[in-house]
């Protein structure tokens, strides 16, 4: 079978495509053959090295991929065969290596979910991480009408305006310049762009962009970010926190019909040249890689 390996960390370079023998079926597991992974900003930082000390038993060569999309191969684990699923790898809590880049891969039962008819290979594989860490973002927030949302342009906010807004959240969101519309259409029921005045008095705020910055919420309300080293002292009764994803099979059946936004879909082949486009950026929505 096809998977992306990482030899060293490094540059994109180190991405060479390989060949490996498929995995058999395993006790406890559940063999998908992938259809669609997605890159995520998490991929670049583990193949720089980034979190070398978070994993410290991980050996060369590794494969990376969070994003599940793919086929159920037998039945196994309250799955069928030929059943569409997806979902998300805990590659950093793993710490084996043994990403979504690889055309079969192993699954805990527990990291999946049926995808429902109507969502398509390539939007499924951008849900899950991105939208599991939306959501737990969110649950860590206490109950408030008003809640302000950075990076909504991006995958974790976009889908972060979302769920909020189903949870009957007042929801405030920053995005982008020219995507006022595209985020007021996720259910913002505010958008402002960089450099406009930001709210003041929110109950809660859930920070994707690591803007870092308290000035939004009211006194004794929230702060959720997604990066350790990116958290604000707390300040004036604040809560502080941080969100780190971990599976939920429940989270991943709300969040399967999320609208998510692709910028390109390339073939795993390229998966080199999808995270030199990562890097530079300039693009909206998420890379996609398909087998």
């Amino acid at each position: 079978m096809r998977v992306i390996e990482a030899h060293e960390y490094g540059g994109p370079e180190v991405l060479k495509l390989a060949d490996r023998p498929e995995p058999g079926p395993q006790p406890g597991k559940v063999r998908v053959r992938m259809v669609a992974t997605a890159v995520n900003p998490a991929d670049l930082a583990i193949r720089q090295g980034v979190f070398a000390l978070r994993t410290p038993n991980l050996t060369f060569p590794f494969v990376l991929g969070w994003e599940i999309a793919g086929t159920v191969l037998e039945d196994a684990e309250g799955f069928t065969a030929g059943q569409r699923v997806f979902g998300a790898v805990p590659w950093l809590a793993e710490g084996t290596g043994q990403g979504s880049e690889a055309e079969v891969i192993l699954a805990a039962p527990g990291w999946l979910a049926a995808l429902p008819e109507g969502v398509d290979w390539v939007s499924a594989g951008t849900l899950g991480l991105n939208g599991l860490t939306a959501r737990q973002g969110l649950n860590l927030l206490p109950p408030g009408e008003t809640v302000f949302i950075t990076g909504a342009s991006g995958a974790v906010g976009g889908f972060a305006v979302q769920l909020a807004a189903r949870d009957g959240r007042n929801v405030i969101a920053l995005a982008s310049p020219g995507d006022e519309d595209y985020v007021a259409g996720l259910g913002a029921k505010q958008v402002i762009t960089r450099g406009q005045p930001l709210p003041t008095g929110v109950d809660g705020m859930f920070d994707p962009a690591l803007t870092g910055d308290l000035s939004p919420i009211r006194d004794g309300g929230a702060y959720v970010g997604v990066s350790d080293p990116a958290l604000p002292q707390p300040e004036r009764g604040i809560e502080v926190g941080v969100v780190h994803s971990t599976p939920n099979a429940d989270q991943l059946r709300e969040i399967a019909t999320l609208q998510t936004r692709v910028a390109d879909v390339l073939p795993i082949e390229d998966t080199a040249e999808a995270h030199r486009r990562a890097r530079a950026g300039g693009f909206r929505g998420k890379l996609v890689l398909t087998f």
